[in-house]
């Protein structure tokens, strides 16, 4: 018989990385790089194993929030002996603030191989002001 050190089987089975890392692997989620090009900010996300449509940036409030939810489906498996199956299934978000005059129009997004990049104006585009007329009774 294989002895441990530890008192408690169930002690050593916890302490297997599979039950510890959860923590860690929230942590690096959405790992972001953010450029300046002079005229606009880039940030590129990194979002591994999401799917596009699972995938929205939302502007309120001067702040850009990324959302990725991923479920922990996966392929059929009938007929497989697995002995351990990981997926992880859940949703991230994370919030910048890039200034209160910029419109939803004014960010260009684009998604590819698991990269989201957003292109974020420094300054908001001037907005060219339209006649108003005050209405004379």
């Amino acid at each position: 018989m294989l002895l441990s050190r530890r008192n408690n089987l169930f002690d050593e089975f916890f302490n297997d990385p599979f039950f510890n890392d959860s923590v860690q692997n929230r942590t690096t989620l959405m790992r972001t790089d953010i450029e300046d090009d002079g005229t606009n900010y880039i940030i590129d996300v990194e979002l591994p194993g999401y799917k596009k449509e699972n995938v929205r940036a939302e502007l309120k409030d001067g702040y850009l929030t990324i959302f990725a939810e991923a479920s922990g489906s996966s392929e059929d498996s009938e007929g497989r002996n697995f002995l351990r199956k990981e997926r992880y299934s859940g949703s991230c978000k994370r919030s910048f603030y890039v200034g209160s005059q910029l419109r939803q129009e004014d960010i260009k997004a684009a998604f590819d191989n698991g990269i989201l990049k957003l292109t974020v104006p420094k300054e908001a585009p001037k907005q060219i002001e339209e006649n108003h007329y005050i209405t004379i009774e």
